[in-house]
């Protein structure tokens, strides 16, 4: 499923001149749709696979989904964490596997069966906590964020018991602003010197808190708005926030709902985790990703580009991506024939790889080996 890393470098180096100038570091605003969006030179276009991973009952999990992925690679492996649903509710899984080839086929982990227990787990993050020398999973469980720990991500039976970020409860800013949402699917990211928690609201706010790297996982506070959309389908859920090694700017992608009721990905550029976000590829005509810039193999199994995560082999909390390197991002999909409800849709994960150049590759520098 990889592309070739080096014909990629050259490829996208030789755009690189003209492209990067397009995306000059932001100074944008506080409103999702501000500014006007990237040119739509400036697009990406993908390839889709098939559902690579799927659900896998047992005697004990009536499994009828997988969604909400999060994967790094390390160790010779990709290690994938999601949400699996059973109708009634939902656990967290985890499976790894050498090549995309194996997906479908690796056994599943259920991680109640760690000190994570049993109960309402969903939508995990993954990353190794350089500081602490840890792996850290985060995840919503219905009390706000949470996290478990280990030292050895080869073994999913080592997660730590759960703890929380939010130890005073909501935030009073979220609480005057979630209406009839749910505070959902938070992502941590830091740089050098500071820890940022993003969370949701499904209904058009993305939140920030902050803390120290020093006092991570502890002392969260300063909860503000970092994005809105009066339309709340706009900005909506399953934010990821990662840095853009040697461009000194960060990559915003947040799920949306588009007007034909599809889920798809609108992005953001930022030069500061704590600042504001310029749109990149942020409208249903040029998206991140939508059913209408993937392409398929055969006849599309999804038209849903939904909660998912780029595929990272450098893998602290730093959340780094390199431009110069094939940009992939694993995904929940779903039949768009479906009718189930919500908590029993038959979501599977498939892989998008980006084509040809594109405004995250347009950051690699041309003098890059």
């Amino acid at each position: 499923m990889n592309l070739s890393r080096v014909g990629f470098r050259l490829g996208v180096a030789a755009a690189a001149l003209v492209a990067v100038a397009a995306l000059a570091s932001p100074a944008g605003a506080a409103t999702s749709s501000d500014s006007s969006s990237a040119p739509p030179s400036a697009s990406f276009q993908w390839t889709s696979s098939g559902p690579l991973i799927g659900p896998k009952p047992d005697a004990t999990h009536a499994s009828l989904a997988v969604k909400d992925p999060s994967v790094v690679y390390v160790n010779g492996k990709y290690h994938v964490f999601m949400t699996t649903a059973d109708g009634n509710g939902w656990g967290l899984a985890y499976t790894s596997f050498t090549d995309w080839s194996q997906a479908a086929d690796a056994p599943i982990t259920y991680l109640d069966r760690s000190g994570i227990g049993p109960g309402y787990r969903a939508a995990p993050e993954v990353f190794w906590f350089e500081p602490q020398k840890r792996w850290y999973l985060v995840f919503q469980d219905g009390q706000g964020g949470a996290y478990s720990t280990t030292t050895d991500i080869d073994d999913p039976l080592s997660w730590s018991p759960v703890g929380h970020f939010y130890t005073g409860g909501m935030p009073d800013v979220i609480k005057q602003n979630i209406g009839n949402g749910y505070w959902v699917d938070f992502f941590n990211t830091c740089d050098e010197k500071n820890c940022y928690l993003f969370s949701s609201d499904d209904n058009g706010h993305l939140y920030r808190s902050e803390t120290t790297v020093k006092d991570f996982p502890n002392g969260y506070h300063n909860t503000t708005i970092a994005l809105s959309d009066p339309n709340r389908f706009k900005l909506f859920e399953a934010s990821n926030i990662y840095k853009i090694q040697r461009s000194g700017q960060y990559l915003l992608i947040v799920e949306a709902i588009g007007d034909d009721g599809r889920r798809m990905f609108r992005s953001w550029t930022g030069s500061s985790l704590a600042g504001q976000w310029k749109p990149l590829a942020d409208t249903a005509e040029n998206p991140f990703a939508r059913s209408t810039n993937v392409s398929f193999d055969g006849t599309p199994w999804t038209q849903d580009i939904s909660h998912g995560e780029v595929v990272r082999h450098h893998v602290n909390q730093e959340m780094i991506i390199d431009p110069c390197e094939p940009l992939q991002y694993l995904y929940q999909g779903l039949d768009p024939a479906a009718q189930n409800p919500y908590g029993a849709l038959p979501y599977r994960l498939g892989l998008l790889t980006a084509q040809g150049p594109n405004p995250v590759s347009a950051f690699c520098k041309a003098d890059h080996e």
